[in-house]
């Protein structure tokens, strides 16, 4: 495998969504997620970590350490099944085994960070009770995403649809068609902030500069194999990196983050309806010694 990453980064993910609901509430029907005190529009962090798991799967397609952990019909139980038959243990042994050997826990953990590309990046807490206990341990991964919160307050809006595909034979002898609702944003802005710790990736999970760049592209392309109408259009306008020159950093997040302004073009009178009604900027002059910044679209 690769070396670990030796600088520590943060970064600004900006993107868009037109007529879609980039996240439903299941706590509110579906609608979009909304900060109730202020009313700016939320996409959670575990949204974004799909997009990225399932464009890194579709990418790789299970390719020898850049299989996905966390995916859909697969059980975690088994793929840390995996984890102990490839080191030749089982729940019945691995008590013993770990007697005589004590870097078996370390052993199971870093074959499963080799092996699975949103483990190595994300972390896992991969400790399972159901029938065999299987436990290969718990991992805090390099990267870590916020929640993203739109720039501009968005109001949700509710559309009723029709259909002539009645669901019933007894439904069909009463009515031709049948009504639904969807929930939209008609547009939001929304920014995401992110961090990745060298050390972490040092110490703890083995994530390499092509684990970094491959994440990159990830990002910026999340959206492009993931359409569905609820979404809309959804699209990543701008991947803002900074880059520190030590593992540790050379300065606090806060202040690189602030640096990057995201300032409505003209007198803000009408509802921004694009991403040309917004001008983004990057006060490069303002940047501490030792990070430099990479803007990426």
């Amino acid at each position: 495998m690769s070396q670990p990453i030796n600088n520590r980064y943060e970064f600004v993910i900006l993107f868009d969504v037109e007529n879609g609901n980039p996240n439903g509430d299941p706590d509110a029907g579906n609608m979009p997620r909304v900060d109730p005190e202020t009313g700016l529009g939320l996409v959670t962090d575990v949204c974004l970590k799909r997009k990225i798991r399932s464009y890194i799967e579709t990418v790789k397609e299970d390719s020898t350490g850049y299989r996905i952990y966390i995916k859909d019909g697969v059980p975690l139980n088994r793929s840390d099944a995996e984890a102990y038959a490839a080191l030749d243990v089982t729940d019945k042994t691995v008590k013993e085994k770990k007697k005589a050997d004590p870097d078996l826990d370390r052993k199971i953990r870093d074959w499963m960070c080799a092996n699975f590309f949103d483990i190595r990046t994300f972390g896992a807490v991969m400790t399972t009770f159901v029938k065999a206990a299987l436990n290969c341990g718990q991992v805090r991964g390099p990267v870590q995403l916020g929640f993203a919160r739109s720039v501009e307050p968005v109001i949700p809006q509710e559309v009723t649809i029709t259909r002539v595909a009645i669901t019933t034979e007894a439904d069909a002898e009463k009515k031709d068609t049948e009504m639904g609702r969807k929930y939209i944003v008609p547009y939001g802005l929304y920014r995401c902030e992110g961090y990745i710790s060298a050390n972490l990736a040092r110490k703890t999970t083995g994530f390499s500069e092509e684990d970094l760049e491959l994440l990159w592209q990830a990002i910026l392309n999340m959206f492009e194999n993931d359409r569905s109408a609820a979404r809309g259009k959804m699209a990543v306008r701008e991947l803002i990196v900074f880059r520190h020159d030590t593992e540790l950093g050379c300065a606090p997040a806060w202040k690189l983050f602030d640096t990057v302004k995201v300032e409505r073009v003209g007198d803000g009178a009408v509802p921004a309806r694009s991403y040309q009604d917004y001008r983004v900027t990057v006060d490069e002059g303002a940047l501490p010694d030792g990070v430099t910044c990479r803007r990426m679209a």
